[in-house]
């Protein structure tokens, strides 16, 4: 009867990490209502409603996800909603996994306290393709954790490989609403085969990798063969800040390419070095045609291959300062509501909005370095190499590396010094200090039977251990 009772208390209190992730994540969306919306944001809202033509200057699969929400929905707040649902799903997920395998309430609360931390709280509510990407990482490491759950018990192998599926998805939306994301996307897929198999073989490998090439690229064609997104060249852009950065005015000059070209960079270069701007010439400083960068993006891409291989030191040191401005120059911690547009669109509540923009903002004044890059990339490159020996080691190092490759992949495509691009590991490794915090207190083997005892099934203390239960008392 007391078995009996733990196990009910147990899952009393997963419904109780359940209606404070409700509440959290109300909370969430009237802040934020009807999401928060950047000039970029604007853009691919106009996409979805067919105002505008698609594009691939943005990820197209978002404004695609929009366009059907608002479908479905008849509102365009229905993304913001979409994000917080997604976001404290996987808190939840990820507390219940905590409170299962360590039995403290304080931990699996903790969990769910990470969605409040200033500097992840920040942009929940924000429609950017950045915050999207670290959601699906987020929903993608939850899943595991259902993994890591059920890999110890008697898991059919159609449950194994639905949750694979399920993960890989999440997995695949964050590379295709950011490309760069697969830098991060491969710790975190690694662990999800890990946890789902203990010692996975090749054959296990190749099938999950088939599984996520297959989640990436089917929607990709998909996408490129019915929706048929504009080619806008977007990557020129980086190529662009290169250009002018690198490349003296006098070599600018003598370029050889078309001579409207040529006087757009030089042009470009005189005013970014007029103002300052060390990165974002494409919007700071360059004189857009108006078919964008469609035109030049040929020329340039030459000019660069031709320019680059005699300017290697000049390139190198270019990147490097720019990298250093990301790193310790980190800007723009929040986005203050909606941009002004002709939509028609504003903030609800505009008192919610100035409660959070002065606690963000306020956080941000005070502690700096909360919301600066270096300081993310330290604590992710600490996870990788130490990730302790606790119960939670191997997502620990996962969410490390995967924090540590996505800043570092920065290096050399850095298009400006926004926070936003250290999203994710802002918020991967706030939750993999916690996980190494509670993984380190939660070593002891247990001192009774676990709940599955209840159930008539026999668990050794050996793989009680192994499965992370912890008697009541602990």
């Amino acid at each position: 009867m007391g078995k009996m009772g733990w196990v009910l208390r147990a899952h009393g209190w997963v419904w109780v990490l359940a209606a404070v992730a409700a509440l959290c994540c109300l909370g969430t969306v009237l802040a934020f209502a009807p999401g928060y919306l950047s000039p970029d944001s604007l853009d691919q809202l106009r996409q979805a409603r067919g105002v505008t033509p698609l594009t691939d200057w943005h990820p197209p699969v978002l404004s695609l996800v929009w366009r059907a929400l608002i479908a479905v929905t008849g509102s365009l707040a229905s993304m913001a909603v979409l994000q917080s649902l997604v976001f404290w799903g996987a808190l939840w997920v990820l507390a219940w996994c905590v409170w299962e395998r360590t039995a403290s309430r304080h931990g699996s609360l903790a969990v769910l306290g990470l969605g409040l931390l200033p500097w992840v709280l920040t942009f929940v509510g924000v429609v950017w393709k950045d915050v999207h990407a670290a959601f699906a990482l987020l929903a993608a490491c939850a899943v595991a954790f259902v993994g890591m759950r059920r890999r110890d018990g008697r898991s059919r192998p159609a449950v194994r490989w639905g949750l694979l599926w399920l993960g890989v998805l999440f997995l695949a939306y964050a590379m295709l609403v950011r490309k760069n994301a697969f830098l991060a996307a491969i710790p975190v897929f690694v662990l999800l085969v890990l946890a789902l198999w203990r010692g996975p073989g090749r054959r296990t490998w190749v099938k999950c990798t088939a599984a996520l090439l297959a989640a990436l690229l089917v929607p990709a064609a998909a996408i490129s063969l019915v929706a048929r997104p504009l080619q806008t060249h977007q990557s020129a852009q980086i190529i662009l800040d290169d250009l002018v950065h690198v490349l003296t005015v006098k070599e600018l000059r003598s370029a050889d390419v078309p001579p409207e070209l040529r006087d757009r960079l030089v042009a470009a270069a005189r005013e970014c070095d007029r103002i300052g701007a060390l990165s974002d010439a494409y919007f700071a400083c360059y004189e857009r045609p108006a078919d964008g960068l469609r035109g030049d993006s040929e020329e340039m891409t030459s000019l660069w291959l031709r320019e680059m291989n005699g300017h290697v030191l000049q390139y190198v040191q270019y990147r490097l300062r720019l990298f250093a401005s990301l790193l310790f120059e980190t800007g723009y911690p929040y986005k203050a509501g909606v941009t002004q547009n002709h939509l028609g669109i504003e903030v609800a509540h505009p008192r919610l909005e100035d409660t959070l923009g002065t606690y963000v903002e306020g956080m941000a004044e005070d502690v700096p370095w909360l919301f600066r890059a270096w300081f993310w990339l330290a604590v992710a490159t600490a996870l990788a190499i130490r990730p302790g020996k606790g119960l939670f080691s191997m997502p620990v190092r996962a969410l490390g590396i995967s924090s540590a490759a996505y800043v570092l992949g920065y290096l050399p495509i850095a298009p400006a010094t926004d926070f936003r691009y250290v999203y994710w590991p802002a918020i991967a490794c706030s939750l993999g200090l916690l996980l190494l915090w509670l993984g380190r207190r939660a070593t002891t083997p247990p001192r009774t039977a676990s709940p599955d005892a209840v159930t008539g099934r026999t668990v050794t203390a050996h793989q009680a251990t192994d499965a992370g239960i912890r008697s009541p008392a602990q």
